[in-house]
């Protein structure tokens, strides 16, 4: 028995050993952040309130315009069925705001009104609004300019031919490797990685024609955080201060978290905020690029982000969910709806016939239907559609 517990351990010291040479000599040392973060807290993925495990860059507000309260706030219940199945999915924020006031809202567990949640793949919702912000100050000229423009590692080799459409629409056909199970593939080096810019530029290879083939890869809206910054001058985080948080009156400072001490912002999932203040991101595609009666984003581009694009999936079948980095679900219960979203089911649902905005922040969501639409959307959308 001796002999073998011996032998075991040997074996352990060898395979311990052994994985840390490859994660040294492959230049992966972001496993040991990932694995500390993940596995070491019991987790087998990230979590949305672990913004400070990252460096991060402050997205300042100013004189925040809180949200009116509706004359009927909080007077509506959401059905025990549906609460049951918010709760049972770690759902943390639910507000509803109609009519530019709060209707609805509600926090559970460790979230509250002014607790900083990661927004995920909300964020490149947030990227595709700021490009609009940068056609309207000229500082990009259209959506169909080359991305080679403002990377000039673009020039010379198989994606001289992206544009920014291309970009926003997912259909660049650069071949990042979005795989979430993978701890070597793009998603998971870009999170827990230290080099964004390296890494995302590495990937030369285009295997489609760009603008033909939607296909969600998290590098195309990286890519556009690095134009953001060659067009604006300025940190993706500090251009998110001026042209949002500033004149949308967040309520409060938010955090867009870096790759590394002074590095580039995490743009394709990685703004830390709250339910309120995300709300308003959906506010100001409701009024069509508008906030205040200030047209912030073109008119045209607002309105052009949650169209279809006239994409294919990659079965052939025409794209229905997906616009300029807004997904969309074209007909539920007879509204039209388009809402940004990320993978722990951070969702800003906007009803434009209903003149509502729903946001739900939380901790798990549940697998896409069959229409590309995480199935505890509905939970969301019917229980405020149930509210007066």
């Amino acid at each position: 028995m001796r002999k073998f517990l011996k032998r075991s351990l040997w074996v352990l010291v060898i395979v311990i050993a052994a994985a840390n040479l490859f994660v040294i000599f492959s230049g992966r040392t972001y496993l040991y952040k990932a694995l500390w973060n993940t596995y070491a807290k019991g987790r087998s993925g990230p979590s949305a309130l672990e913004y400070q495990i990252f460096a991060n860059r402050e997205i300042k507000s100013g004189t925040p315009q809180p949200w009116p309260l509706s004359v009927s706030y909080n007077s509506n219940t959401i059905s025990p069925d549906l609460l049951d199945k918010m709760k049972a999915i770690e759902t943390g924020s639910f507000i509803v705001i109609r009519n530019d006031s709060i209707l609805h809202e509600v926090y559970m567990g460790e979230f509250s009104s002014s607790s900083y949640t990661n927004s995920f793949s909300m964020a490149k919702t947030v990227v595709s609004v700021l490009i609009g912000c940068a056609i309207q100050d000229g500082k990009i000229e259209s959506v169909d300019q080359p991305v080679s423009d403002f990377i000039p590692e673009f020039r010379d080799d198989e994606r001289s031919g992206i544009t920014i459409r291309h970009l926003l629409t997912m259909s660049s056909g650069i071949a990042f490797d979005e795989d979430y199970v993978s701890p070597f593939a793009y998603p998971a080096e870009a999170y827990y990685g230290s080099n964004l810019r390296k890494l995302t530029l590495d990937y030369t290879q285009v295997n489609e024609k760009p603008g033909v083939t939607f296909r969600y890869l998290s590098g195309n809206t990286q890519l556009l955080g690095f134009i953001l910054n060659k067009a604006t001058g300025k940190t993706v985080a500090d251009y998110a201060s001026e042209k949002l948080w500033i004149p949308m009156g967040c309520e409060h400072n938010a955090f867009w978290s870096l790759d590394a001490e002074g590095g580039d912002e995490k743009a394709f999932c990685c703004l830390n905020s709250n339910a309120r203040d995300f709300a308003r991101i959906g506010q100001l595609y409701l009024d069509s690029g508008r906030w205040n009666g200030t047209q912030i984003v073109p008119e045209s581009y607002a309105l052009e982000s949650v169209a279809l694009t006239g994409l294919k999936n990659d079965d052939g079948t025409p794209c229905l969910s997906y616009g300029f980095s807004w997904w969309m679900i074209p007909q539920y219960k007879g509204h039209h709806i388009f809402y940004a979203r990320g993978i722990l089911g951070q969702y800003v649902l906007v009803i434009p016939d209903m003149n509502m905005i729903v946001v739900r922040l939380g901790g798990k969501r549940l697998p896409n239907d069959s229409d590309d639409v995480p199935a505890d959307v509905y939970y969301y959308l019917d229980a405020a559609l149930a509210m007066k």
